[in-house]
């Protein structure tokens, strides 16, 4: 799961970040790994885990798939039942950054057309964007708040 650092741009693991804020009602999730037959049902119990892990109700969740070199048949199965599963709890499935091949997959699998366009940002920021753009909720980024050298330095982990 990922979240936002004072001081720090883009979005960041909220484990090795731990002062890291979430946006109310976003899960923001990174998978490092091809989606396959091997991981499949993997992905679908940590998605369904992040939501559960979640400080606030979730209304979207998003996929960070930069990463996500592939996607075969039995991911693509994985990835209809698990949109059907968010849907039946409200939650709009979303990806960010995913490599155009990946999409000509999911489009060869009929998923793309069934998650919607306008479901593929081609960054973290445009997907957070849209999301705060389409849900009345309360938040405020640090680059929002004037020039850095007014506030305080973040703390940063150790080996960073």
């Amino acid at each position: 799961m990922l979240g936002r650092v004072e001081d720090v741009h883009g979005y960041h693991d909220i484990t090795r970040y731990p002062e890291a804020r979430q946006v109310p009602g976003l899960v923001l999730l990174r998978w490092d790994a091809p989606l396959f037959f091997a991981n499949a049902e993997l992905f679908h119990d940590r998605v369904l885990e992040a939501v559960e892990r979640a400080p606030t109700p979730v209304r979207w969740l998003v996929v960070a798939a930069e990463p996500v070199t592939s996607v075969d048949v039995t991911a693509g199965d994985m990835l209809g039942e698990l949109d059907e599963a968010l849907e039946r709890r409200g939650i709009e499935l979303c990806f960010a950054e995913m490599k155009d091949p990946v999409k000509d997959k999911l489009k060869r699998f009929g998923l793309f057309s069934r998650f919607g366009e306008e479901c593929f940002f081609d960054t973290l920021g445009e997907a957070v964007s849209a999301y705060l753009a389409s849900h009345d909720v309360e938040w405020e980024d640090w680059k929002d708040r004037g020039p850095a050298a007014e506030r305080p330095a973040p703390a940063r982990p150790e080996g960073r």
